[in-house]
């Protein structure tokens, strides 16, 4: 611990030195103040999304890697026993199924049939159990070479009023053309940029076929990597695809409408007082606790905390919202060249990243820090949300991608729970 005093110094001399700016959105002095928490509770929708239904959804959400994927095509490690997530899913009351079916490169998966099909099927089992379920489909800040297998279907020129061609998609035709994050993630796999056509034709291709099969929602990752070349044009990349998504679902979405989001650490995409997604996302950026090996917290403006920083404006939904509502998740990204140590400013967790770090404390602290993690949100930013940890993956030491966290209960029968399924069935039970 040879930063202790470092660390301590610090927070004796200059008070704040955590803070990277005022705070944009104070809470109400007075208890007695309007309770930013109090919303009435529902589920219902149909062709928009009220403010109430929206937080009623967030504030009932839970990360289910790959939930709707079948095992074939599962980019992760393998998923054993899954008819228990099921059971898990229905019996805490869960709504909104985070992250339930994605593609991280492996653009082929999209030339099978079956890998809509099959994810269509097992959504339909769950909405014969609960209707009001929403299940969200990621496309994420990645393209790689694999998309020039992928043939363009003639209403993807249609939606974009081109002439249509016989042909696939280009890889070329989606990198940014100055070359920025090209190769961003290896050889061949690139950071799309939203502001070339081509990018926006995969990324409408996509979407589609995931709200063909009953999807509600898209989490489009790190939009403002897409960005790269979009933002000094007021994001009209961004706003052209989202558009068109949006005019695709008002007519053939499930309940005619799809929930977009994605990580924003600028706060948001807002244009002349319009925002372009409907909430926001980010990683819940937790702070070591020095002196408290392997005990975490959190803390206003640590890092790119995103705490009191959701900008607001109007929902494309057509109502306003001075901070839009938003998820924190527990992110995974890997492992640091130093783990289980604590650094004095970092991403990392105890040298960890987040679910991996969470997934190595003891089941007590685990359900205590859910409660803890709960609580605190809803007195620091009521507009934030705990998206629970349930069911991803998790690197416990370098080398290896081959586990996952599930927080389903730990039985002779199921060895491969981690135990949080009552914690934070009680935590939503209390929140009624």
């Amino acid at each position: 611990m040879k930063k202790d005093w470092k660390y301590l110094l610090l927070l004796l001399l200059v008070p704040g030195f955590l803070a990277c700016g005022d705070d944009p959105s104070p809470l109400p002095d007075d208890p007695d103040d309007e309770n930013p928490m109090t919303f009435e509770r529902s589920y219902a929708f149909s062709g928009s999304m009220p403010e109430n239904v929206l937080r009623s959804y967030l504030s009932r959400s839970i990360t289910m890697a790959e939930f709707l994927t079948a095992d074939e095509f599962i980019y992760d490690s393998a998923i054993p026993q899954r008819e228990d997530d099921e059971r898990m899913l229905i019996d805490m009351g869960a709504k909104f199924v985070g992250r339930s079916i994605f593609m991280w490169g492996s653009e082929d998966k999209a030339a099978n049939p079956d890998f809509f099909a099959k994810a269509k099927q097992r959504m339909e089992q769950m909405h014969a159990l609960d209707g009001d379920l929403i299940f969200q489909a990621c496309i994420f800040e990645i393209i790689t070479t694999k998309v020039n297998e992928i043939a363009i279907p003639a209403w993807v020129f249609e939606a974009f009023n081109l002439d249509v061609e016989d042909r696939m998609f280009d890889y070329s035709k989606m990198i940014n053309t100055s070359g920025k994050f090209v190769n961003q993630w290896a050889d061949g796999a690139s950071v799309p940029d939203v502001s070339r056509l081509e990018t926006r034709m995969w990324f409408y291709f996509l979407a589609k076929n995931y709200i063909d099969i009953g999807i509600e929602a898209i989490h489009w990752g790190q939009v403002e990597l897409d960005a790269m070349a979009d933002k000094n044009n007021n994001y009209e990349g961004w706003n052209d695809v989202l558009t068109r998504v949006r005019d695709y679902a008002s007519e053939n979405a499930r309940r005619k409408f799809i929930l977009s989001d994605g990580h924003v650490p600028s706060g948001g995409l807002v244009v002349d007082g319009n925002l372009l997604l409907d909430f926001h996302s980010f990683p819940l950026r937790m702070r070591e606790i020095y002196g408290k090996p392997q005990e975490a917290e959190l803390v206003l403006y640590y890092e790119d905390a995103f705490y009191r920083r959701s900008k607001g404006g109007t929902t494309p939904s057509g109502w306003e919202s001075e901070n839009l509502p938003y998820l924190v998740e527990f992110d995974n990204f890997g492992i640091s060249s130093f783990p289980g140590e604590a650094k004095l400013s970092s991403t990392w967790v105890w040298g960890y990243d987040e679910i991996t770090w969470f997934s190595l404390q003891s089941k007590d602290y685990r359900n205590e820090f859910l409660k803890y993690a709960w609580d605190w949100i809803e007195e620091y930013d009521p507009m934030g949300n705990l998206q629970m940890p349930g069911n991803r993956k998790v690197v416990p030491y370098a080398g290896s991608w081959n586990e996952r966290y599930r927080a389903n209960r730990k039985t002779a029968g199921f060895e491969h729970g981690y135990s949080q399924e009552e914690t934070i069935k009680q935590i939503w039970s209390d929140d009624e």
